[in-house]
């Protein structure tokens, strides 16, 4: 999946998304020492995570992402490490003693294949016992094919964009496709489209917790919130917290 096409409207979503800011942010600070983040994207946590004083390292395949993260930085008066780089490949020299993968970044692996690959290479760049934390969206969709508002308006100068979307759900391969369309309408009147597409692969539990044992690492505590609460039929997410095998 490659966000270069639309790195501004993804900044825009979700620069204001913190439901798991203050459960990275303590991870990180519990652990100590230099972690590494997988999908960095626009800089939303790896900033969090520097004006705390956390060492991080983020891992991006994105250079528009990379370009937003950066001017992030600047605008915050930060420092930020991006690699840029893709999970499933990607070799650094150093070893970590925590990785996280916040906001469904492993839901960009679309094959059993990928997904294996892409956990062995964390492992690989974990120190012995070290953690891999991420967390990954429910599988609970709505209407597929109906055109949604998700109540995303932003303004710019005299420029108003909304952004609509429609999902198209692939039950046999677990897939989500989402269409999104920004309509832009200027002072005068006249309106631009832009249309990009989101293709993502989705998760259950049980399938993540043997994809783990499979790649590696310990059976993980699995939790339905930030907040530390189980998984149940209310919960929007799951939280997978393991440690790498010695």
């Amino acid at each position: 999946m490659n966000y270069d096409d639309f790195a501004d409207l993804y900044d825009h979503q979700y620069d204001l998304y913190r439901d798991d800011l203050h459960f990275y942010g303590g991870l990180a600070e519990r652990v100590g020492g230099h972690i590494l983040e997988i999908g960095s994207g626009t800089g939303r946590v790896t900033a969090y995570l520097a004006r705390r004083g956390v060492q991080v390292t983020g891992l991006e395949p994105s250079g528009g992402m990379i370009a937003y993260a950066q001017a992030r930085a600047t605008r915050e008066h930060l420092t930020l490490n991006i690699v840029q780089g893709d999970v499933k490949t990607f070799r650094l020299e150093q070893k970590f003693a925590l990785c996280i993968a916040p906001f469904n970044a492993l839901m960009h692996l679309y094959t059993p294949n990928e997904q294996l690959q892409a956990i062995e290479n964390i492992r690989a760049h974990l120190h012995p016992g070290g953690q891999l934390v991420f967390d990954l969206s429910v599988p609970r969709y709505g209407a597929t094919n109906t055109v949604r508002h998700e109540g995303e308006t932003f303004y710019e100068g005299g420029n108003r964009t909304d952004v609509f979307l429609v999902q198209r759900h692939d039950e046999v391969k677990q897939g989500i496709v989402t269409e999104y369309y920004a309509d832009t309408t200027a002072e005068d009147g006249s309106l631009k489209r832009r249309h990009y597409t989101l293709t993502q692969r989705y998760y259950t539990r049980y399938e993540v917790e043997w994809l783990l044992r499979c790649g590696g690492f310990e059976s993980p505590r699995v939790a339905g919130s930030f907040q530390g609460g189980p998984l149940d039929a209310l919960s929007d997410v799951m939280v997978f917290q393991t440690r790498r095998k010695e």
